[in-house]
């Protein structure tokens, strides 16, 4: 059986994932909303993300997050966030980049890129369950080529009006299919789909 790519984005109900974590996460485009949900804290979202990295066994990145989850992670492996330090920093981490000279410090770190829906290929017969954190633009691109598995949305109950969105405008016609959706504490919404074959179909009612 091959592995899955999956998809964990936080995004507001207007769709926007860019920089949920921290201020200078992502202010590419004039972003002034960095670190949009840390005043939203959710026990139902935490204990989410608790359950599903217990069978992550790779990382797959986008460069800007790789830095980030480099310059942190590795630093806390003990209190707290402890596990997930030490989970981060020992499985495998993918970084998707057309640039071929970058240098990746991070123990077990592996560029891809060069031609993203073959590794990706290969990443589902090396490991169980790759997850991708983040990483909005190679969300996109792995949307739009249907290179995933699984799209897990925690999504929280406020509009930002600007940034970069899980869907954006122009984005491939697309079906999915709703896995499951579950209501959390302070109006958190997880929604977990699987992408189908096709663009959605066209009618008339009545």
């Amino acid at each position: 059986m091959s592995g899955r790519i999956i998809i964990d984005l936080f995004t507001t109900l207007d769709g926007v994932a860019q920089a949920p974590g921290g201020p200078e996460e992502d202010p590419s485009g004039g972003f002034r909303f960095g670190g949009w949900q840390a005043p939203l804290p959710s026990e139902a979202v935490g204990r989410s993300v608790t359950e599903g990295m217990q069978t992550l066994d790779a990382l797959l990145l986008g460069r800007r997050t790789y830095d980030i989850f480099a310059g942190y992670w590795p630093q806390h492996t003990t209190g707290p966030e402890g596990w997930i330090g030490q989970l981060f920093d020992r499985v495998p981490k993918y970084v998707a980049s057309r640039d071929a000279g970058i240098e990746l410090g991070w123990q077990g770190s592996t560029r891809i890129g060069d031609d993203l829906g073959a590794e990706i290929a290969g990443l589902r017969e090396r490991h169980r369950d790759v997850h991708v954190i983040g990483s909005i633009d190679l969300v996109q691109t792995l949307l739009a080529k249907r290179l995933y598995d699984e799209l897990q949305l925690w999504v929280y109950p406020i509009v930002l009006g600007q940034g970069k969105k899980v869907f954006p405008e122009g984005a491939v016609p697309s079906r999915l299919k709703l896995l499951q959706a579950e209501s959390g504490d302070g109006g958190t919404l997880l929604l977990r789909y699987a992408p189908l074959p096709g663009e959605p179909e066209v009618g008339s009612l009545g």
